[in-house]
């Protein structure tokens, strides 16, 4: 992430601008490492505390904090609005899917993190073994600003509900939704040490000197160029990490699909939050006896969709190149515009985009776009449409539409989550593990894997009882134990059976 920038102006303030209007939303302290690091502090000393509490007491906490965020809703999905852009609705959508990990994270962290026992094996009979899981210490949460609620709490709250202590970094650009989130759990759990989860606030470099810090470990969501420089950085201090990057997610729609159903699915999962979403529709292959017909219903379904309405702004403004470079070079390359096309782009605004005949190889197909621009090829077969959704560097998430082989489809993938005759159906099941591969990162959070993400794992061997004659890590063990142990091994694997 680069050098951390060790001198902060005492007056220097973080500046939240919304994206439609360009007005002031907040003002934030800019915090500079030497503050990042006192953050990191406080979240160690409230560890010792939060970490020895019963399972039950956090989960206490945590539902306590959901309670919070739905009786202040309105006033945090007005900030969403105002701070990402996306209307308001969209925001209480994303609310609903982070109390819904809240929820299920403190409800099943003690069957996460209890102790299971192992069987010790026939030399060892005398022995007790077991698996436990602790708490890492302190987790570093970076997060996104597409949904700043709820891909860092799908982070925050399995962390905290595994017993470790949480420091924040929001986006830059909705650090007040950040903000929001960390004072609600606050003001929910009043009777908890300072430090069990906090926020700093800054640019590259204060997420550079919290990835530089003592934290135990790195959850960050963003770019994988982003991703590369925290891994590089963390790995000064072998810190791990776990990396939610980004994606260009296919949709396959087979010759049995719902051609309807799917086009009504790629609308709104291609031009949902402008684009802006990681597992957000980029690439679709429909075999060619239903092309036709797909592109006729998707048509259909953008036909009265526009920006400003159905969807908010670009949230950053840089992102608006992106998508300009990757449309006009898609059809100089010989692309064609279903949908849209260059009069789409009214900055902070794009209307629609749906581009045919891109050729695979172009950056349009291969890079991810992270807005409303998707591209639709025709395939002659599924056997096709699979070997070009494996054929990028990304991982993430996919869609397979077919009534009689979705299942079978979607094995064949090479990605972290999929979903059948369904957009995105998985981001809204708590307890499936989600995350992805390649240029998309790699471990896991939500479900009982993400849970397990933020623990460690230890071992412990207990002797109950000593074996007279068969004890074997002592220098007095005599020419009887090694007669004992030949005829065990004897026994034991002499025999294929």
């Amino acid at each position: 992430m680069g050098e951390a920038d060790t001198t902060a102006a005492p007056d220097r303030r973080l500046r939240s601008l919304d994206p439609a209007t360009g007005n002031l939303v907040a003002e934030l302290p800019l915090h500079a490492p030497a503050e990042v690091g006192e953050a990191v502090h406080r979240a160690r000393r409230a560890a010792e505390y939060w970490s020895e509490l019963p399972w039950q007491e956090r989960r206490r906490a945590l539902l306590r904090w959901a309670a919070h965020l739905v009786r202040d809703a309105d006033a945090l999905c007005a900030l969403v609005h105002a701070e990402n852009g996306k209307p308001a609705d969209d925001a209480y959508l994303e609310l609903a899917l982070a109390l819904g990990h809240i929820r299920w994270a403190a409800r099943h962290a003690g069957r996460a993190v209890a102790a299971r026992r192992v069987a010790p094996g026939t030399l060892m009979a005398n022995f007790q073994a077991r698996v436990e899981r602790r708490p890492l210490g302190v987790v570093g949460v970076i997060g996104p600003w597409n949904y700043p609620v709820n891909t860092p709490i799908g982070s925050i709250a399995y962390a905290l509900a595994a017993g470790n202590t949480v420091v924040f970094k929001p986006s830059e650009h909705t650090p007040a939704v950040g903000r929001f989130c960390v004072e609600a759990f606050t003001a929910a759990n009043p009777g908890l040490p300072v430090g069990v989860l906090g926020a700093v606030f800054g640019e590259g470099g204060t997420g550079a000197a919290l990835v530089a810090s003592a934290v135990d470990l790195i959850a960050f969501t963003g770019s994988a160029a982003t991703g590369r420089k925290v891994m590089a950085s963390a790995a000064e201090r072998l810190t791990p990490v776990l990396l939610e990057l980004g994606g260009k997610d296919p949709v396959i729609v087979a010759a049995d699909a719902d051609v309807e159903s799917a086009a009504e699915a790629v609308a709104w999962g291609a031009m949902s939050n402008a684009g802006q979403t990681c597992i957000g529709v980029e690439r679709v292959y429909v075999e060619r006896s239903v092309a036709g017909r797909f592109h006729a219903a998707l048509r259909d379904e953008l036909r009265d969709i526009r920006a400003g309405g159905a969807y908010g702004p670009m949230t950053v403004p840089e992102q608006v190149d992106v998508v300009r470079r990757h449309l006009v070079g898609a059809l100089e390359a010989g692309g064609t515009a279903l949908v849209g096309g260059p009069d789409a782009l009214r900055p902070p605004y794009i209307d629609p985009i749906v581009l045919v005949d891109v050729p695979e190889s172009h950056p349009a197909m291969q890079e991810e776009t992270f807005g409303p621009l998707v591209v639709v090829r025709t395939v002659d077969d599924v056997e096709q449409a699979v070997q070009l959704a494996n054929g990028t560097r990304f991982g993430l998430g996919a869609t397979v539409f077919s009534r009689r082989h979705g299942l079978a489809i979607a094995r064949r993938l090479r990605c972290g989550t999929v979903s059948v005759n369904a957009m995105l159906a998985y981001a809204a099941i708590p307890a499936l593990p989600f995350g992805g591969m390649g240029d998309s990162g790699f471990g896991r959070i939500h479900g009982l894997e993400g849970l397990h993400a933020f623990t460690r794992t230890q071992a412990l061997a207990r002797r109950r009882f000593p074996i007279p004659g068969m004890t074997l890590p002592t220098f007095r063990r005599g020419p009887g134990t090694m007669r004992l142990l030949r005829a065990a091994l004897n026994r034991l694997h002499g025999h294929a059976r």
